[in-house]
């Protein structure tokens, strides 16, 4: 560890789990843990409602002393009598990888007629990306992914990890979580504002699905503003591009454009794509100080921690995130104020539409009343 590097005391999350969310991406059939039957338990069944079959290997204290080489062929071989999958994924786990098991091994022995996805990989790792990285290694030697994907997958991941160490949950070495602001309280700022005639950008930067449930917030500003007939007063931003990324990352951008456009929003700048949001900040900073320099307030939506600050410091900022223990590095960096959309990753996997969020219900809400008391 160098000098520069922190101890962090909270929970982070966990490579085995990244691996998992990767191998979705690559629009794997089957994920096989090589582990115990508990590990990663909660992410396994939420990936389980996004379409893809997680299945163990179950290793108990038996398995620890002897190893689990024969359990692994069995399930490879059940894998695909079960479910006929066109790609494999097996991802290892501490214990697995604490004993030295030989997955390749296994993985020869089976000789599915498909490709295998093998990733090494156990949650020791202070970065989770490594997780990443290795499935997506994995996926290029399986000739799922060339290599100017990889390479550029790679550099969103080191981009993504200083984004996390510079202003993120690995900024410091604990982070208490936080529900961050009220939203009934923003929400009726956010009408103030329009209401007063000041000009405002949403600014969606979002992580893959988490995009199904910010979008919403996008909507809902518009909305709003249309009901006040302030329209004109909104500029959307939105890491929207539809050609970039991998196979399921693309279509969230083509779903989440396709529902914005059914409800007659227009996205003026796509500012990169959806798994370009450590750099996409670099593009929304370029375009404010070219064109939107005297806009009066943002509401930044998904990971608003990779905007820079220097040209949005001047304006009211609103941000919504889902990361509890994101609240405080955002206020301290100058954001006015932090929304937490608590339960966003549960409701954001295995859906194909928008999904409406806490903050833009209230705001619908807020906009009706207001209406009435007009």
């Amino acid at each position: 560890m160098t000098g520069k590097e922190i101890s962090i005391i909270h929970p982070r999350p966990s490579s085995i789990v990244a691996a998992l969310y990767t191998l979705r991406d690559l629009n794997v059939d089957v994920a096989i843990l090589h582990g115990p039957p508990g590990c990663s338990f909660k992410h396994a069944r939420l990936l389980e409602e996004d379409g893809i079959h997680v299945v163990t290997t179950a290793l108990d204290e038996n398995g620890f002393v002897f190893g689990g080489h024969d359990k692994l062929v069995q399930l490879i071989n059940k894998s695909v009598e079960l479910f006929s999958p066109k790609i494999i994924g097996v991802v290892g786990t501490c214990a697995s990888m604490i004993i030295g098991e030989e997955m390749h091994e296994a993985v020869l022995e089976a000789n599915p007629d498909v490709p295998v996805i093998e990733v090494e990989v156990h949650a020791g790792y202070h970065n989770n990306t490594k997780g990443v990285i290795f499935a997506l290694e994995s996926a290029l030697d399986a000739g799922i992914i060339d290599r100017k994907e990889f390479e550029r997958q790679e550099y969103l991941l080191a981009k993504a990890t200083e984004v996390e160490k510079k202003f993120g949950a690995a900024s410091r070495e604990y982070l208490a979580p936080s529900r961050g602001d009220i939203k009934y309280t923003v929400a009726k700022r956010v009408i103030e504002l329009l209401k007063e005639g000041k000009r405002g950008i949403t600014i969606m930067n979002a992580k893959k699905e988490t995009g199904y449930m910010f979008a919403d917030i996008t909507l809902a500003v518009n909305e709003v503003a249309a009901s006040l007939g302030k329209k004109d007063s909104i500029v959307n931003m939105a890491n929207l591009d539809e050609n970039v990324g991998l196979p399921r990352v693309r279509k969230h951008a083509e779903y989440i454009m396709r529902d914005l456009k059914a409800h007659g929003i227009e996205i003026h700048e796509i500012i990169g794509g959806m798994d370009e949001y450590p750099i996409a900040g670099e593009k929304v900073s370029e375009l404010i100080k070219e064109k939107y320099s005297d806009y009066d307030f943002a509401v930044i939506t998904g990971v608003p921690h990779a905007i820079p600050m220097e040209n949005i410091e001047g304006m009211e900022l609103i941000s919504v995130t889902n990361g509890p223990r994101q609240v405080l590095p955002l206020k301290e960096i100058g954001h006015e104020y932090v929304l937490v959309e608590i339960d966003l990753h549960p409701k954001t996997l295995g859906v194909s539409n928008i999904v409406e969020s806490e903050f833009g219900a209230t705001l619908r809400e807020i906009a009706k009343e207001t209406r009435k008391e007009a």
